[in-house]
C-alpha cells in the first residue's frame, strides 16, 4: 500500500498537488524544498538556490550525488531534490512529523506488542521493478510517467512510496511491520472465525485503523469508502469527521495474492495500510503551510516536543505575498508538472503557489493558459528587485524548456 509521505524521504512523486478553484486549477510547488535555504538572508541580498551535499548515507548505504542526479538523457533529477534525501524529517523525535509517527508507532506498540518490525530508514533509490512491477501497477499507469516520477535511470527511481520494499520484506521473512503497515495472516488465523480470509483480513483492517484514528484524533465520527488500489483487492479509504468537515486519513486493503504468491506466501492473506505524515500533521498541529515543515528557524522548532501530539503551531510571522502573471500558448507536450519543475527549478521555496486563473483555445484552435505566480518568504519580506528578476528567469525558462508562446 503506497504510503504518501515525503517525511520518509520516501515520496519523489513530481505530480503536484492540484484542488480546483472556480473551475481553475492551483497547486502547491513546496513539498520538497527547504525554506532553511533564505533564512540567513537579508532583504537586501538576492535569493540563490541552496547547493546540495554531495554524499548522504541513508539505510546505510552512501549516496553520492552523482549517483542520483547523472547526466543521462533519462535522469530527470533536480539537485533540489538531491539536497532533500538526506534530511529525514520523520526521524527527528521532535518535529511534527516525527512526533506523529512515534505516536502511530505508540499505537501499534500498545495494541499489537512485539508484533510489527519498524523500518524508517531505508534507501530511497530503488529500481523501477521495485517502484512499480512488484506492486502492480499497470505498464500504462500515468504514475510511470517522466513527468509524474523521478527516474535516475531507466531502470531506477527515486521511490513514489514504501510499498516499493514490500516485496523484498515479504521475502525476508517479515510478515507484520510498519514504514507503511503490513499484517499478514496464515490459516491458523481464520479457519477458527467462520469467516473466509478476505473476510477475515477486511474486518481487522477496519478494526486496526479505526483504533489508530481514534488514537490520534479523538472520539471522532468515522466511514469507510470503497476505492481502488493496484495492489489491493478489495480496497479502501477511511474518513473521519474532523473540524466541521470529512477528510481521508489513510487508503488500505486486503493485499492481492499476486503479490502474497510472489514472495513466498501463496497460503496467506494480508493487509495494507498506507497514510500521508504531513498531510495529518497539519492537521493535528494547525501547521498552515507545508514548507514550514522543512523551516530551522527555532520559532518554529521550539514550539514542539517529543511525545507532545497535537500541540497547536503559533505563527510567528506574515510577510505579504508578491503576485505575478504569466500567459502564454500551450503545445501539445505540455504539462503542468513540468511548469512545476521549473518554476521550482528557479524560484524553489519562495513560489508558495501557481493558479490557472484563465484558459481560453481560439477558432484557430491554440490554447491558452494565464498562470499567477504567488511569491512569498516566511522569513522576510521580498524585494521588487529580486521578484522581478525571479519572474523574469521563470518566463524565459519556460519559453525555453517547455517550448511555449508567451504572450
Amino acid at each position: 500500500m503506497a504510503v504518501v509521505s515525503s517525511a520518509h524521504s520516501t515520496i519523489f512523486s513530481k505530480t503536484s498537488l492540484f484542488h480546483h478553484i472556480n473551475g481553475f486549477k492551483r497547486f502547491s510547488f513546496c513539498l520538497h524544498f527547504s525554506s532553511s535555504a533564505v533564512a540567513s538572508l537579508s532583504s537586501k541580498k538576492k535569493w540563490r538556490q541552496p547547493v546540495a551535499s554531495s554524499m548522504l548515507e541513508l539505510g546505510g548505504i552512501k549516496i553520492a550525488k552523482d549517483d542520483v542526479v547523472r547526466d543521462d538523457p533519462t535522469n530527470n533529477v533536480p539537485d533540489t531534490i538531491f539536497s532533500k534525501l538526506g534530511l529525514q524529517l520523520h526521524r527527528r523525535n521532535n518535529h511534527p512529523l516525527g512526533i506523529l509517527k512515534n505516536g502511530i508507532y505508540e499505537y501499534f506498540d500498545t495494541n499489537f506488542p512485539n508484533m510489527f518490525h519498524k523500518f524508517d530508514d531505508l534507501c530511497p533509490v530503488v529500481s523501477v521493478k521495485q517502484n512499480f512491477d512488484d506492486v502492480l501497477v499497470p505498464a500504462d499507469h500515468v504514475s510511470r510517467s517522466y513527468n509524474d516520477t523521478y527516474y535516475v535511470d531507466s531502470q531506477t527511481v527515486l521511490r513514489c512510496h514504501t510499498s516499493a520494499h514490500q516485496a523484498e520484506l515479504l521475502r525476508r521473512g517479515h510478515t507484520h511491520f510498519l514504514m507503511e503497515g503490513v499484517r499478514v495472516f496464515t490459516p491458523d488465523n481464520w479457519e477458527a472465525s467462520g469467516l473466509d480470509p478476505t473476510s477475515y483480513a477486511a474486518e481487522d483492517l477496519k478494526k486496526s485503523l479505526e483504533g489508530l484514528a481514534r488514537h490520534l484524533f479523538g472520539a471522532v465520527e468515522m466511514r469507510w469508502i470503497d476505492a481502488y488500489f493496484p495492489f489491493t483487492n478489495p480496497s479502501y479509504e477511511l474518513e473521519i469527521y474532523f473540524q466541521g468537515k470529512w477528510m481521508e486519513v489513510l487508503g488500505c486493503g486486503v493485499m492481492e495474492q499476486e503479490i502474497l504468491k510472489s514472495n513466498g506466501r501463496s497460503n496467506s492473506v494480508a493487509w495494507a495500510l498506507g497514510l500521508g505524515l504531513e498531510r495529518l500533521a497539519m492537521v493535528l498541529f494547525d501547521i498552515p503551510d507545508i514548507r514550514l515543515f522543512w523551516s530551522t528557524d527555532e520559532r518554529f522548532t521550539s514550539q514542539f516536543s517529543e511525545g507532545q501530539m497535537g500541540v497547536k503551531f503559533k505563527p510567528f510571522s506574515k510577510y505579504p505575498p508578491c503576485y505575478k502573471d504569466m500567459s502564454f500558448w500551450i503545445n501539445d507536450s505540455f504539462t503542468e508538472n513540468n511548469l512545476c519543475e521549473v518554476i521550482r527549478g528557479i524560484a524553489g521555496d519562495l513560489v508558495e503557489e501557481v493558479s490557472l486563473i484563465d484558459n481560453f483555445t481560439n477558432k484557430k484552435g491554440m490554447t491558452s493558459h494565464c498562470y499567477r505566480i504567488a511569491y512569498r518568504s516566511m522569513e522576510r519580506s521580498l524585494t521588487d528587485e529580486e521578484i522581478n528578476d525571479l519572474q523574469w528567469q521563470v518566463r524565459e525558462q519556460v519559453q525555453n524548456k517547455l517550448n511555449v508562446v508567451l504572450r
